[in-house]
């Protein structure tokens, strides 16, 4: 309704203690607390809030998730603590018992068992199909790797893809994507569903955004959900080379408004691997693998191809973004970028020399990174780069370059809760460890300020987060797992427990 007001009253924000006027979603005043502030100055709201001194901020951004996936993670078995293959394929096997066999679609058909997040690069042993098929002869089974970047799958599942006759099973990069994209299609209405629920839990840590860069064609789900149900937060859908051509028909650019809370994101480039599937593409063979085909990694984008698919987006006014992991491949980037005079964007840019980091700062490139990822992988870091450690998981070194950061997740290979974001960034530690490289933890502050887009001044969209603890005197437990009191969207209610 046009003009309707709501008021946080009390709030502290930045040491003060004031009240909020909120209108058609914006913030139309801020003053001090009280009957003459900002409240009382405009009269009597609709609504207010008394939010009795907690912490107010502005909402937080995830910027980078696979949505659908992530609405995936929590209705499939995990392998993620599994520390071999054989435990991996135990714990599918008692998986297909709980379950009471296969899971079925909502016509009642079988659909394969998948599990998730299998991380096999300290693994004693190899993923094969023995194991695998070890877990059931009969029924159709298959792990995604917490990377995303390797399927592994038994006989079975490799009929019904058909690839039978594959001799190990797992299949790792294009392969894998493609089969990831088959086993994720499940009907609209169960999973949006789905997205739903990890979009509320989402709101209830806080988010108000995300960089939805899931490699299916996004928009038209999107705008479907938004028309079931009001959206728990915005959504930036990004765009993958597959859907350029088609993106480009539409008339689609960057930025452009597809609904109230939905916009087109960058183009979405990917030209390495990963860490853990050892497809990241460095400059030095990884250990073990020396003299083998692909010892370095692989480069699944060569710079030529890559310059032209940049050409061809960026003179569509879509925004890139590139995906680049191994010190090879981000030095790829970055020539590229030069080239073509552009600043960009980099996601994940793991493993970067310290020339490249300055390049990177010098371009004013902004760095999409995952701080969270640092300490799931330390341990693969310190084998398979090993020596090379000082420059993996950089992020206060990026700020001091001069590049801009993008806080986020990549969920599901890390959970999507800016909080967890933000303390492994200024912590460089979990689970009581000694802190990995603490000289590239950054401050309370610069994560946040890396993990929100507005402020709480007036006319900027009412999309805020009161907090039971100040972020700024909480202790590593407290801001890992940061008590959310309320999320607003644009003035609306996503998430309360006052």
């Amino acid at each position: 309704m046009s003009g309707r007001t709501l008021v946080l009253r009390d709030a502290n924000v930045g040491g003060d203690q004031v009240d909020v006027l909120i209108r058609d979603g914006l913030i139309a005043a801020v003053g001090a607390a009280g009957a003459d502030g900002a409240a009382g100055a405009a009269g009597a709201a609709d609504d207010e809030i008394r939010l009795e001194g907690r912490h107010l901020m502005p909402g937080l951004w995830d910027n980078h998730v696979h949505m659908n996936q992530w609405a995936l993670f929590s209705k499939r078995p995990s392998t993620f603590h599994a520390g071999s293959a054989r435990e991996a394929a135990a714990i599918m096997a008692t998986a297909l018992v709980e379950n009471g066999g296969l899971p079925t679609n909502a016509e009642g058909a079988q659909l394969p068992l998948v599990g998730t997040g299998f991380r096999d690069g300290l693994w004693p042993d190899t993923p094969n199909l023995e194991l695998l098929d070890a877990a059931s002869s009969t029924a159709p089974i298959m792990l995604v790797s917490a990377d995303l970047h390797t399927v592994w799958l038994n006989t079975p599942a490799l009929g019904l893809f058909g690839l039978a006759g594959h001799p190990t099973g797992v299949l790792r990069e294009e392969p894998a994507f493609e089969i990831e994209g088959r086993i994720n299609s499940l009907p609209d209405d169960v999973l949006d569903q789905w997205v739903e629920d990890a979009s509320l839990a989402a709101a209830a840590r806080g988010v108000v955004g995300i960089v939805d860069l899931e490699m299916s064609w996004n928009t038209d789900s999107w705008l479907r959900r938004s028309a079931r149900a009001p959206l728990a937060h915005r959504v930036e859908a990004g765009v993958y080379p597959q859907h350029l051509e088609r993106a480009i028909e539409a008339g689609m650019r960057t930025g452009d408004a597809l609904g109230e809370l939905i916009t087109v994101g960058r183009l979405k480039i990917i030209t390495d691997g990963s860490l853990g599937t050892r497809t990241a593409y460095c400059f030095d063979e990884y250990p073990g693998l020396e003299g083998q085909p692909n010892s370095r990694g692989l480069l699944t984008l060569p710079p030529d191809e890559l310059e032209a698919l940049l050409r061809r987006g960026i003179s569509a006014g879509l925004v890139p973004t590139v995906h680049a992991i191994g010190d090879h491949a981000n030095s790829h980037v970055l020539d590229v970028f030069e080239k073509l005079g552009i600043s960009g964007r980099i996601e994940h840019a793991q493993l970067l020399t310290s020339a490249d980091t300055a390049r990177l700062g010098a371009l004013r490139a902004e760095a999409s990174v995952q701080p969270e990822h640092a300490l799931d992988d330390r341990d693969l870091a310190d084998r398979h780069w090993h020596g090379r450690t000082a420059d993996a998981f950089r992020v206060r070194s990026l700020v001091e370059a001069g590049a801009t950061l993008a806080l986020g997740s990549d969920a599901p290979v890390a959970p999507l809760d800016p909080w967890v974001t933000i303390a492994a960034a200024t912590e460089r530690t979990k689970d009581e460890r000694a802190p990995w490289h603490p000289e590239e933890t950054i401050g309370v502050d610069d994560a946040i300020a890396a993990s929100i887009r507005s402020s709480i001044a007036i006319g900027q969209p009412a999309d805020l987060v009161a907090l039971d603890a100040d972020p700024a005197t909480a202790d590593s437990q407290t801001l890992r797992t940061m008590p959310v009191a309320l999320t607003l969207l644009a003035g609306r209610t996503t998430h309360t427990t006052l």
